[in-house]
């Protein structure tokens, strides 16, 4: 799965399309030449340096200036030596100075807020390459790695089917060198790290034996090839696993999942682009948890009259105790309405043509032309970050590609009970929600129009070092739009469905700087999930468990839902009976993934 800035945007006419680029002023337009020549230059490099990563931005053919020979990129797996790294790192500290040469003040203002998510970017990186270094110390970074390097071939249609095919062949060969270097570079692991990798990689082995093998036609001769280098690859694959359990999840550490206070607060500031402490975020969420779940109350009290009109109110209870009472008997009535374990993925896609003829009546944002969505088993490497659903944009080099929503299928392993826990988190009514947030008009309709930036340069820096508040802050707040709108005929179940999402939202900001920084336990963290925020237990192991996989990207979502408002609130107040709220989604969009006041300044 995480772009936005410029000048005034022409007001649209016509609901269906929009605007991708609007010229912004100019401070000195040969300095703005010179940092997009130099932009280009630095994100094709960056690319290059990881193939992977190439191939999820649809770059594909990369010049090596050393040599001047053509780099088919999706045929090379990344380099995970120590060296590899190392050059990395470099890399980095060589372009920071770079670009410093062309400072962001002798920037127009679309140049600026470009430099600005460089810079941020570069200072990430190296938090990573010389201080973080998960690449030491956490190897869910390889095994993931390793297996979209191996899959996005596959989705794509750069080339014929065939030349795709020997590409990932190429990549697969290669895995026993990537996974003896990542051998070589990781020194220790937390626990959780160690488990997930494992599971991934399982992932992985899963992807060789069926995916590829099924992508290969009848009577090709990459059959061969196929022959020859899957079995070293998944002996490679089960090698790494068993030194994962054998080896270093047992070397001693002082290291943890948790980032600590100076490093969170710091790459914090980078994540979210904001001015805003952890400190302050923890504040507003706790605020907002209290009042989201009176708003709940208010519009569980009929319902809860309705079906349950022996219980009286629970009036003999107080404040939150009743709260609970209420809510919780309310939402276990909601959750019964889900559908069969095995009908997940079907259920979700049947709910896209609705969604859409709504999101049209009411013009809420201008649907894509391209109509490229599908959707798709979560890839099974990727499961342990996507436990639910996640959304893959189609390249931004390649608008017309496929764009994925990613769905994780319940595994016909997993017990009845934990299953039934799962689905009934995911109800009729939550599963609304997800495909609003993951798809229309949340994270799809949001990456079709920052696919539409121009010039390419700008496209590809947007939506490569987006602001993560934006893209998860667009989709919270698009879901409320949505609410506002009438959505689902303002049934009370999807009204108070939503608010126990926003509820989880609220809790992700609470989580991460808690459990990063402040030593949460595990089990502090679990009933702040399941009893204030009535998320079932499989719901709340889930997300524990990306809580410690990650950081600082949880609060991207509470952070960025309340920007977007705010930006809106502000905007409507401006133009009075002028706004247009399809107008000004488009405009808003059409900036791609910048941080949310930037833009707000930017369309002044």
């Amino acid at each position: 799965m995480p772009r936005l800035l410029i000048g005034a945007l022409a007001l649209l006419t016509l609901p269906a399309l929009w605007s991708p680029h609007v010229p912004g002023g100019r401070t000195s337009e040969e300095a703005d030449r010179r940092f997009m020549a130099l932009s280009t230059e630095f994100i094709h490099a960056s690319l290059a340096m990881i193939p992977s990563n190439a191939s999820a931005a649809g770059y594909h053919e990369h010049q090596d200036p050393a040599t001047g020979h053509t780099i088919q990129l999706d045929a090379v797996l990344d380099d995970f030596s120590a060296a590899g790294f190392d050059t990395q790192r470099r890399f980095y500290r060589e372009w920071r100075s770079r670009f410093a040469a062309t400072p962001k003040q002798a920037l127009g203002p679309q140049e600026a807020a470009d430099w600005q998510l460089i810079d941020d970017q570069i200072a990430l990186q190296l938090m990573e390459y010389e201080r973080i270094q998960n690449t030491r110390h956490n190897p869910t970074v390889q095994v993931e790695a390793i297996g979209g390097a191996l899959f996005l071939p596959l989705t794509q249609e750069y080339a014929p089917k065939e030349t795709r095919i020997a590409h990932v062949l190429s990549r697969l060969e290669q895995v026993p060198r990537a996974l003896e270097q990542a051998r070589e570079i990781l020194l220790d692991a937390d626990p959780i790290f160690v488990k997930v990798a494992a599971e991934e990689n399982d992932g992985n082995i899963d992807l060789v034996e069926h995916t590829i093998r099924q992508a290969i036609p009848d009577g090709s001769p990459l059959a061969a090839r196929y022959d020859a280098a899957a079995p070293k690859a998944i002996e490679a694959f089960r090698a790494f696993n068993a030194w994962l359990s054998h080896d270093l999840a047992g070397r001693k550490t002082d290291r943890t999942w948790r980032l600590g206070k100076a490093l969170y607060d710091e790459k914090f500031k980078y994540v979210l682009e904001t001015s805003s402490t952890p400190e302050q975020a923890v504040a507003d969420a706790e605020a907002e948890l209290t009042r989201t779940r009176a708003d709940m109350m208010q519009l569980a009290l009929p319902l809860h009259a309705q079906w349950f009109p022996d219980h009286g109110d629970h009036a003999s209870a107080a404040g939150e105790d009743r709260e609970n009472v209420v809510l919780r008997e309310v939402l276990q009535r909601i959750s019964d309405d889900h559908p069969p374990r095995a009908a997940l993925l079907e259920s979700v896609g049947a709910d896209l043509k609705g969604i859409t003829q709504f999101i049209r009546d009411h013009r809420i944002v201008s649907l894509s032309p391209r109509d490229n969505l599908k959707v798709i088993p979560t890839p099974p490497f990727m499961r342990g970050t996507y436990s639910v659903a996640g959304f893959h944009s189609a390249p931004p080099l390649e608008p017309t590609a496929e764009a994925e929503y990613w769905v994780t299928p319940i595994d016909s392993a997993v017990p009845e009970a934990k299953a039934e826990s799962k689905l009934r988190e995911y109800n009729r009514w939550v599963l609304l929600w997800l495909t609003i947030h993951e798809a229309l008009p949340g994270h799809y309709i949001q990456a079709e129009h920052a696919n539409d930036i121009q010039p390419e340069a700008r496209k590809l820096l947007r939506n490569l070092f987006g602001n993560g508040a934006y893209v998860e802050g667009w989709a919270e707040y698009i879901a409320d739009v949505m609410v506002n709108a009438g959505f689902a005929d303002r049934d009370p179940r999807f009204q108070i469905s939503r608010k126990k999402i926003w509820l989880r939202a609220v809790a992700n900001s609470i989580l991460d700087v808690k459990l990063q920084t402040m030593g949460m336990s595990d089990q502090e963290a679990l009933d702040l999930m399941e009893k204030r925020c009535f998320q079932t237990r499989a719901e709340a192991e889930g997300k524990l468990q990306r809580a410690k996989l990650s950081s600082a990207q949880l609060p991207t979502y509470f952070t960025g839902g309340r920007a977007w408002w705010t930006f809106r609130k502000r905007y409507e107040q401006k133009h009075g009976p002028d706004f247009d709220m399809l107008k000004f989604h488009d405009q808003a969009l059409a900036f791609g993934p910048l941080p949310v006041p930037v833009v707000e300044q930017l369309m002044k």
